[in-house]
């Protein structure tokens, strides 16, 4: 027992030489189970020693311990110092900022060359088709001085270009008689009023018709209306569609971008280059911010989603062929009046209503009341006296 009590000690020694960091009962239990291989009763009496120096299950804490000393106590990694730490974030940031510099500097150097080529191309002076140059405003000055000139003079072109509308008249002149001039002009919106855009991943974008448009624009062709489309859509969405809307030509003149006047981020319609009357010019449109100029020819309607049940148009030819009928001097008065409803066409079709059953009541009043006798009677049908 005393040989086998030694034999154990030097076990817990030789366990705690090669595997450092564990503890003297873990040693015990090994040595415990590989001496179970050659007694029984040296393993029974080293299991009860064991069994009262067994530790606890470890806890999370302890585990993680643990895995810091065996990284730490790992020889195969190399120990790493606070210095070399600092030395290798350190490296990093330089060689991040190396590489935004060098970004900088092929960014100005791109820009650079590109401003240059600018300068020239725009400032440079004009020619005549002999190759000659032509004389104008900047000629007499330096060199440098000529070119930046007429480069802000070409800037400022085409930013009027952009933002003010392409020509002063928009429309032609009123034919003169005896050709046959309509007395009033309607602009419509295209988009939202008479198409809805709408775009799906099979088929893209794709324009509905607005139900009621082809009535609409035949109630309100020529002679009465002059029918012009005035939208801020862009010639070539505009032009096909209005060739599939439009197969009659009710539509007179089409307007698109360019026509409109760029402020505040929106193309505002200005209807003073629109070379008509405005006593006679009525804009149908469901954005007030693109007819901030001249909000009292507007007759905004509610913004069309593409709903089939929609009969805004029906009501709405209605109302317009009214105004031409009774020969409206100013249609700004009326289209004031009817701006105060949040839906001008559905009250103007209420009031219409209420007068059709004005008119009705009327007749029927008329039709019940009974006949007056007339108290004078031609002399040739008095009876005559016996």
């Amino acid at each position: 027992m005393v040989a086998m009590a030694n034999v154990s000690r030097r076990c817990v020694r030789i366990s705690s030489i090669i595997i450092p960091g564990l503890r003297p009962s873990h040693s015990r239990k090994c040595c415990a189970y590989s001496c179970k291989k050659f007694n029984g009763t040296t393993f029974s009496l080293t299991r009860r020693y064991s069994s009262l120096s067994a530790p606890h299950s470890p806890s999370a804490k302890n585990i993680e311990d643990s895995i810091d000393v065996k990284k730490i106590s790992n020889p195969l990694v190399p120990p790493v110092s606070p210095g070399d730490e600092d030395h290798e974030e350190q490296k990093r940031r330089d060689s991040s900022w190396k590489a935004m510099k060098y970004s900088f500097i092929a960014f100005g150097a791109t820009f650079g060359i590109l401003g240059s080529y600018m300068v020239y191309e725009l400032g440079k002076p004009k020619r005549d088709e002999n190759g000659n140059t032509v004389e104008d405003e900047f000629s007499q000055m330096p060199l440098i001085q000529q070119f930046f000139s007429r480069m802000l003079k070409e800037v400022n072109y085409y930013k009027r270009m952009i933002r003010e509308p392409s020509r002063e008249k928009l429309l032609p002149d009123p034919v003169p008689y005896p050709y046959i001039q309509p007395p009033y002009t309607l602009v419509l919106e295209l988009t939202d009023v008479l198409v809805h855009p709408d775009w799906t991943y099979k088929t893209g974008w794709r324009f509905k018709k607005r139900p009621g448009v082809d009535q609409f624009l035949e109630q309100v062709a020529p002679p009465l209306f002059e029918v012009v489309v005035f939208t801020a859509e862009p010639g070539m969405t505009v032009f096909p569609i209005l060739d599939a809307l439009d197969p009659n030509g009710y539509i007179m003149y089409r307007l698109v971008r360019d026509a409109t006047h760029f402020v505040d981020g929106h193309h505002v319609k200005d209807l003073d280059c629109l070379n008509r009357d405005l006593r006679k010019v009525i804009v149908i449109d469901w954005n007030g911010e693109s007819l901030k100029f001249h909000p009292r020819n507007m007759l905004r309607l509610p913004r069309w989603k593409g709903n089939d049940d929609d009969q805004t148009l029906v009501a709405l030819g209605t109302f317009l062929r009214t105004i031409a009928a009774e020969k409206v001097e100013d249609v700004r008065e009326v289209l004031e009046y009817y701006q105060q409803y949040p839906n001008p066409v559905e009250a103007f079709r209420e009031k219409q209503r209420k007068l059709l059953d004005q008119l009705e009541a009327k007749e029927k009043q008329l039709k019940d009341q009974p006949p007056t006798a007339n108290w004078w009677t031609p002399v040739f049908l008095k009876p005559r006296s016996s």
